[in-house]
């Protein structure tokens, strides 16, 4: 691969799309200072106050936002906003603002309050991930005692009933078994939680780990939307009333913290967690939600915040710590504030106590009847079937060294994975498709009936991450979508239409228009909901829109042709409809939908150039499928060699081979996705681009994205998930505290010692706008902050000791000075005592 600069980045402007238009000098000092600066960054002798930044000097944000970088850096001008520059597009529109918004002589005077974070120091971090290495290898012993014992005593029962009623009677003490043991451990090593704070590697946080890991583990996540798992929030200590409905599959953890008022919705991907890292330490904190509120999709809801009765919080929006909502009201945004637009669009129908009731123990004996048995009898039934498999199976049938082990293995997995591969995506484009047949769209139906079942069965079906990550990336994920029900009217095929992770409540009601491209994360909320009710209606997306990362795109989104909408950015519900326009932030503002400086490669998505690309791309892209394929069975083919391994040698060695296999196949999968990644960078790290997607290197840049990375998440919070970023090439210091977070390009990022990382933050050091890709590095100085659910963008640097609050999106290019503290989406300066731990009643 040819490797390039980084200056391809930074600013290196055509001279004629700075040709002069009618110079106007600078009257003020201010005008002047900034003048100065602009000229120096766009590479000009000078600039006219009145030129338009976009328009006219033909910049684009990255060059703006190293603008505002070297701004900030004088004292004799104003800080300035990437906000500042989209609302104010000219020098001198600039210069009027900032005075008009210039903060008093004794506001200017108040110093920002620097918090330093103390090391944890090296010793406490070690012991801390030594005894959480012997808690879970205590774990993996456990579960194998129980396996091994469990399935013996199962064995030796004679005849299908036998059988089945064995299974039933082992598999559903092992359920509630897994879902009762994080509530004993809970209310042992916590008793009740309270608002209070600890630094993180100590004994406190150790207990706090347990029990969150416990939480994360737990079957009932998989009751969310259901009222069973409402009430085992309130077994763990949770105030919870009637008729509450929980969609988000975000698990909180310190559930004394949290109160919900009856009639309470709260959407998918909300983030309610009642605690936070913060410069080293967990701060916990109350949540506080009153009656009939409602909490959008894709929201943050940081410690010490609440939402009075009947108050909403629209999508893509979150409280700041000390936040509330008051009685009534209506908020949105990031961090949130007022606005006229009603998020609950569904009226409310009869949905009582015994319909609740009959929906949970219906779930219930449809789990412990059918799936359980199903599950845990499922392989010793398939055995007495198939003879073959269970001579292969049988203790001491072969020994570990044969080959008669790997030959099995080998036709297990080959059976098992791509049995999977082809009968699930036969269920996936028929069975929906029958049960939709009993839903209209529009309609209001109860929840917890017949309806509401087959709805959340639809949605299950479809939202299958396996496909979408096989298809996803290539022209091939357009003709899955149709296959699953999308509306794509006459497709512009591009050979990036889709990403590899779309979202939906129901396919059979989501429009993608003409020529319209879409990130990774977006989610399609063609579902709404009401404590009491719901109904689908279709979200329209209009043709020629450009969808960045991490949106939620409700239906009636007022937007319409040609948009371009920006990462997270909060999709608008109200006012005229959008077309020609640029969309960004949360609440949104328009933005140019592009400028020239992004339109250098638009001639290869045209004509005879276009089709000679598009049939490259879509080589290369069916090389990438089956190579994806590969590595997946590969996997899975080790997996189901140290599982038939195990039950060989069980017989010599006992329990305590399947708890090795455990640990086995963790380190193992671990070990072996690292290694992949490392291979297909050629050992090599990446440098910055600036290219067409229709440049070769794209597609092995997409190809980098296929290699699998879900084992992450069991490495949150933990000393492991550092040494795991190191491997796969991430530049990282020492005693990093990683919560959750994600990085997209590891080695264009690089993380300094003693930072913090909270759940669901992600660094992502790349972007795609319509049909040009771009990365670069990002850097996050020693002892920074990134807040729950926050983005870094590429080119970003994070100074030293530097404070990102949560749902912030730091935009490409962005300066964060040390010891700054930067909130919002786009992220800016906050005032002072913002989210300042000092200045908040504990």
């Amino acid at each position: 691969m040819e490797e390039e600069s980084v200056e391809v980045l930074t600013p290196a402007p055509d001279e004629s799309a700075f040709a002069e238009r009618g110079y106007a000098g600078p009257v003020t000092d201010t005008e002047k200072n900034f003048a100065e600066v602009l000229a120096e960054v766009v590479c000009v002798e000078r600039v006219s106050v009145d030129s338009h930044f976009f328009d006219d000097l033909g910049a684009n944000s990255l060059v703006m936002a190293h603008f505002c970088a070297k701004v900030r850096k004088r004292a004799d001008l104003p800080s300035v906003s990437m906000k500042d520059i989209y609302r104010s597009p000219t020098i001198r529109s600039l210069a009027v603002a900032l005075e008009k918004t210039a903060p008093t002589a004794a506001e200017s005077k108040i110093p920002a309050q620097i918090q330093v974070v103390e090391p944890a120091g090296t010793l406490r971090y070690v012991l801390c991930g030594t005894v959480q290495l012997l808690l879970f290898l205590g774990y993996s012993f456990l579960a194998g005692i129980v396996t091994a014992r469990g399935y013996e005593w199962v064995s030796d029962g004679s005849g299908p009933v036998d059988i089945y009623l064995r299974s039933l009677l082992f598999g559903g003490a092992v359920f509630l078994g897994l879902c009762a043991f994080p509530v004993v451990a809970k209310w042992i090593l916590i008793g009740r939680w309270r608002a209070r704070e600890f630094p993180v590697w100590g004994l406190t946080y150790l207990r706090f780990w347990t029990v969150k890991v416990l939480l994360h583990a737990n079957p009932m996540i998989f009751f969310v939307g259901n009222p069973l798992y409402v009430l085992y929030l309130r077994s763990l200590g949770a105030r919870i009333g009637k008729s509450v409905t929980i969609f988000s599959r975000t698990v909180p953890v310190c559930t004394d913290l949290l109160s919900i008022g009856a009639g309470t919705v709260i959407r998918k991907d909300s983030h309610f967690l009642c605690y936070r890292a913060h410069a080293g330490r967990i701060e916990t904190g109350r949540v506080t939600l009153g009656r009939d509120a409602f909490v959008g999709e894709k929201t943050v809801l940081d410690i010490d915040t609440s939402m009075g009765d009947g108050a909403q919080l629209g999508h893509t929006s979150a409280l700041y710590v000390g936040q509330r909502v008051p009685d009534g009201e209506r908020w949105h945004g990031s961090p949130a504030q007022r606005t006229e637009v009603d998020y609950v669009r569904v009226a409310p129908t009869h949905c009582g106590t015994l319909r609740r009731a009959w929906f949970g123990l219906l779930t219930v004996g449809q789990l412990f009847l059918l799936y359980v048995p199903l599950t845990v009898g499922g392989m010793y039934m398939l055995l007495t079937v198939v003879p073959a498999l269970d001579d292969v199976l049988a203790p001491g049938a072969v020994g570990f060294t044969s080959p008669a082990l790997y030959l099995d293995a080998l036709i297990v997995s080959l059976v098992l994975f791509f049995g999977f591969v082809v009968v699930g995506l036969a269920t996936l484009l028929t069975v929906p498709r029958l049960l939709n047949l009993v839903m209209r769209p529009d309609r209001i139906y109860p929840l917890y009936g017949f309806h509401y079942s087959v709805h959340r069965a639809i949605t299950r079906l479809t939202n299958v991450r396996f496909f979408l990550w096989l298809f996803g990336d290539s022209s091939y994920v357009v003709d899955y979508l149709r296959g699953v029900g999308y509306d794509l009217s006459r497709v512009e095929q591009t050979g990036s239409n889709f990403g590899s992770d779309v979202q939906h409540e129901t396919p059979y009601l989501a429009s993608v228009g003409s020529g319209t491209m879409v990130a990774d994360g977006l989610s399609i909320m063609n579902a709404e909901f009401s404590s009491t009710s719901f109904r689908v209606s279709r979200a329209s997306i209009g043709p020629h829109n450009f969808l960045g990362n991490h949106i939620a795109y409700p239906s009636g989104a007022r937007t319409g042709d040609n948009c371009l909408l920006g990462t997270k950015v909060m999709v608008p519900l109200d006012g005229e409809i959008r077309e020609g326009v640029g969309l960004l932030g949360s609440p949104s503002f328009e933005i140019p939908r592009s400028v020239e400086r992004d339109s250098r490669f638009d001639h290869l998505r045209t004509g005879e150039n276009l089709r000679r690309n598009l049939a490259a791309k879509n080589r290369y892209n069916i090389r990438t499928m089956g190579l994806g394929l590969f590595i997946r069975w590969l996997h899975f083919f080790f997996l189901t060699l140290i599982g038939l391994a195990a039950v060989d040698l069980h017989g010599v060695f006992g329990q305590l081979v399947i708890a090795v296999s455990l640990v086995l196949g963790l380190l193992s999968t671990a070990a072996y996705f690292i290694l992949l990644e490392r291979a297909v960078t050629r050992f090599r790290p990446l440098q910055p681009r600036l290219c067409s997607i229709y440049d070769p290197y794209f597609w092995w840049h997409e190809r980098l994205w296929k290699v699998p990375d879900h084992y992450l998440n069991v490495f949150n919070g933990t000393p492991f998930k550092n040494v795991i970023w190191r491997s796969l090439g991430v530049r990282i210091g020492n005693r990093v505290f990683d919560d959750g977070c994600y990085v997209t390009e590891r080695t264009l990022t690089t993380i300094g010692s003693d930072c913090t990382l909270n759940a669901g933050s992600k660094i992502q050091c790349h972007s795609q706008e319509d049909g040009t890709f771009k990365s670069d590095h990002s850097a996050v100085g020693a002892g920074c902050t990134v807040g729950v659910g926050a983005l870094v963008h590429y080119g970003v640097t994070m100074g030293d000791g530097a404070v990102l609050a949560a749902d912030s999106f730091l935009m490409k290019g962005e300066d964060m000075p040390q010891h700054a503290r930067w909130g919002g989406n786009p992220a800016v300066e906050s005032r002072i005592g913002d989210d300042d731990p000092a200045t908040r009643r504990r």
